[in-house]
Order: C-alpha cells, then sequence, then structure tokens
C-alpha cells in the first residue's frame, strides 16, 4: 500500500508530484522527492552560494523524513544533482554533516535544475535499515 506524505515544513511540490511516498509492507519504504533549496515559509529561494542552498535543502529532506517518522539514519539511498560540479567540495562539506550515516549515493552534474537553484536531494529511506 502506498501513502502520499507531506510536510507543511517542506515546500509544497512546484509540479505534478508528491513530496515523498512511503510504501508499506514487511520492509517500508519511503521515496522522497528532490528538495531544492526553497524557504518553505516564504516560497523563495534560500541562500544564492551552493552551502547556503544545500542546507536548504537538507532542511527541506529533514521535514519530509520527519513527517514520515524517520531521519538521516534511516536514508540509505540519496540523488544529488549539481548545477556545477565545481561546487562538489564544498556540497560535501555540508552534506556529510547531516547524512553521518553515509547512505549510497550518486551525485552528479546537470545542466539547469528548476527555478536555477544549485543543488537538488532526492532520497530513499527504509524503516529498518
Amino acid at each position: 500500500m502506498a501513502q502520499i506524505i507531506c510536510s507543511k515544513d517542506a515546500p509544497a511540490p512546484i509540479g505534478p508530484y508528491s513530496q515523498a511516498i512511503l510504501v508499506s509492507g514487511s520492509d517500508s519504504i519511503l521515496y522522497c522527492s528532490g528538495q531544492i533549496p526553497l524557504d518553505p515559509a516564504t516560497g523563495n529561494i534560500a541562500g544564492s552560494t551552493i552551502e547556503e542552498q544545500t542546507e536548504m535543502a537538507i532542511k527541506n529532506v529533514a521535514a519530509i523524513l520527519k513527517e514520515a517518522g524517520l531521519d538521516f539514519d534511516n536514508v540509505i539511498k540519496t540523488t544529488c544533482f549539481l548545477k556545477s560540479i565545481d561546487d562538489f567540495t564544498a556540497f560535501n562539506n555540508i552534506y556529510e554533516k547531516h547524512f553521518i550515516s553515509k547512505p549510497a549515493r550518486s551525485c552528479v552534474e546537470v545542466s539547469r535544475l528548476p527555478k536555477d537553484v544549485l543543488v537538488e536531494i532526492e532520497v530513499i529511506a527504509a524503516f529498518n535499515p
């Protein structure tokens, strides 16, 4: 059975998708849509640097995880999209502070992201990782 997860502490989707979908069963899994650095209170992009934008994107991921009853320790896979791979080191400096359980990860440079942000992060989390 699938359940839509929606946190008021993360920005509302800017398209026809859910913040996350929880697939329940013997091994419940949360599939979280990519989060960009939108401030849920204002709807504006938070910050202009990769560090500021990464912090906000991670904060949005954390809000969705919390809504589902999870935290960063439950994350088993992340996919990270950077506007510029030149930001890789600065991005990692922020990322490693939050994803201390070191989930599997893909990190790629893309030509453009929604709202021309610098970073987008999506996660997959398990209730019993």
